[in-house]
């Protein structure tokens, strides 16, 4: 008897997951990707409708608004904005945590612990506490609405996620290895390039991987730091908002297409993704 409860509760909790899932997760996406197909008349229907006659409208007018004096739409300009912002500081951070995940690895002392803490609590405050002074410094020194001020503040994000994820793949790897270089007469940077980092290749691969999506989706730097020049694509989203109207349609379309990045890179590297969530960022 309590075994049969026991197997209907259980059978309840599954269903009501697949349920909760559906309702927080997969409609809201299903929602917005009707309404990049939806007509401005449907997108405001009340009750809602589910039932429409697609329209390719919304996306062709991300593709047809050019600037004056411009031959790119404005809506490629932001993707290619957010293209260099993201893979550049994906670099930055790939060319400064790599060595720092080492180091921090390889001598396990307090300091080092304190430093790596360090660094990720840039992760755990938020990103109120410094974008007002960063505003005003960037603009003392240029760095506003420059790709350069971009590629260094997102460096508060890419950083501690690169030297997290890499030390734990560090870890992971034999001291053996590090020995027998030393034995062959290896300095410590050609240990580090010629032994570490091609074994840890799949640790850079997961820690660029989930460095992008997260730069790429941040909006707040965007918001306040950049301007006309090197605004990213999740503030041109915004720009479908006017004085006057907001085009909801073309907002949902931009979504769609600022998401397809993102749903690539985790599709066709979704094995770094697993190995790096398992092996860099729990242990």
């Amino acid at each position: 008897m309590i075994y049969t409860i026991t197997r209907a509760a259980r059978f309840v909790m599954r269903y009501f997951s697949y349920i909760l899932l559906f309702t927080v997760v997969i409609f809201p996406i299903y929602w917005i990707a009707s309404m990049s197909f939806k007509q401005f008349s449907d997108i405001i229907s009340y009750p809602p409708t589910f039932l429409f006659h697609p329209i390719l409208d919304n996306y062709r007018g991300l593709f047809t608004n050019v600037r004056h004096g411009s031959q790119i739409p404005e809506f490629v300009r932001y993707i290619l904005n957010s293209f260099i912002i993201s893979g550049g500081a994906v670099a930055v951070s790939l060319i400064l945590g790599l060595p720092a995940a080492y180091a921090l690895t390889r001598r396990d002392t307090k300091t080092n612990r304190n430093i790596a803490f360090g660094f990720m609590s840039y992760r755990f405050a938020p990103e109120l506490m410094v974008i007002l002074p960063l505003f005003g410094i960037f603009k003392t020194v240029g760095l506003y609405d420059s790709y350069v001020g971009m590629i260094l503040v997102h460096q508060l994000i890419t950083l501690p996620l690169t030297i997290w994820i890499m030390m734990g793949f560090f870890r992971e790897i034999p001291r053996d290895l590090e020995n027998a270089g030393k034995i062959d007469g290896a300095n410590p940077w050609q240990i580090f390039a010629q032994i570490m980092l091609p074994v840890g290749r799949p640790g850079m691969g997961s820690a660029m991987i989930i460095a992008f999506i997260f730069s790429w989706n941040n909006l707040l730097f965007g918001l306040i730091l950049s301007g006309g020049r090197t605004m990213p694509v999740t503030m041109g989203i915004l720009q479908s908002m006017t004085f006057d109207q907001i085009r909801w349609g073309e907002m949902a379309a931009g979504v769609m297409i600022s998401a397809i990045p993102g749903v690539i890179i985790a599709l066709f590297c979704q094995r770094f993704l697993v190995k790096g969530l398992t092996m860099g960022a729990i242990k």
